[in-house]
């Protein structure tokens, strides 16, 4: 299955915002309550986001979830 633009562009938004915030992933997955390999999943364009996970994110990275929403 081809991967969707939208969510790889998603996934390039939540990277850029880990590496800004200085973290690895595992440090945003216990941040974040989400397991690493999921998060690794979602930069890489492979998860289908749910909105609570984009909350947790959000929060776990000091930005609102619109952030990894935006084009």
């Amino acid at each position: 299955m081809a991967k969707s633009p939208d969510l790889i562009a998603m996934g390039a938004r939540v990277r850029a915002a880990r590496l800004s915030a200085g973290l690895s992933q595992e440090e945003l997955a216990e941040r974040s309550g989400l397991h690493r390999n999921y998060i690794g999943g979602i930069e890489r364009g492979e998860r289908n986001v749910g909105v609570l996970a984009l909350v947790h994110l959000g929060r776990a990275l000091n930005v609102s979830p619109a952030t990894f929403l935006a084009d």
